[in-house]
């Protein structure tokens, strides 16, 4: 049931625009719906929604000019970045207090001098984020889609 919440590509739409709406809408359903996330991962679990929604992404693939093995690739390069990324977030949620116990008692014992760049990475959690920033989900979505289709010119 939570599958076929997903958007599936039109198919008169352009390839990119068509898979990126749907790994998104993949992606957030899955996140409203934490407990399905490890059960997509189930080959007893593959259902007729997500037979629909494999068949969307693999034609807006073949009708935007990839070739059968290229779709093959492209197709799990995004299904992994959406089922990896999605089950890394559902699983690693943290409230303000255990983001401030996580920050006490792991951050405050690195040393700046040993792990300069994962404490400045640490910090990059705590920025504000720009309100047209469609988040990290987002950015590794479109690094594989920009990538695909430099890939698919070549």
């Amino acid at each position: 049931m939570v599958v076929s919440r997903f958007e599936l590509p039109d198919p008169g739409d352009e390839w990119k625009a068509a898979v990126r709406r749907t790994a998104i809408s993949a992606h957030e359903v899955l996140v409203r719906h934490p407990w399905a996330a490890s059960l997509m991962l189930s080959p007893a679990r593959i259902s007729s929604a997500r037979l629909r929604y494999m068949e969307g992404i693999l034609g807006s693939l073949r009708k935007g000019g990839f070739s059968a093995e290229m779709t093959h690739h492209a197709y799990h390069a995004l299904d992994s970045h959406i089922s990896g990324f999605t089950l890394w977030q559902v699983h690693f949620q943290f409230d303000e207090e255990q983001l401030a116990d996580l920050a006490t008692n792991f951050l405050s014992r690195l040393s700046i001098d040993e792990y300069p760049y994962l404490l400045e990475h640490a910090g990059e959690h705590d920025r504000v984020e720009n309100a047209d920033d469609e988040g990290e989900f987002a950015f590794g979505l479109d690094l594989i889609l920009d990538g695909l289709e430099r890939m698919r010119d070549t």
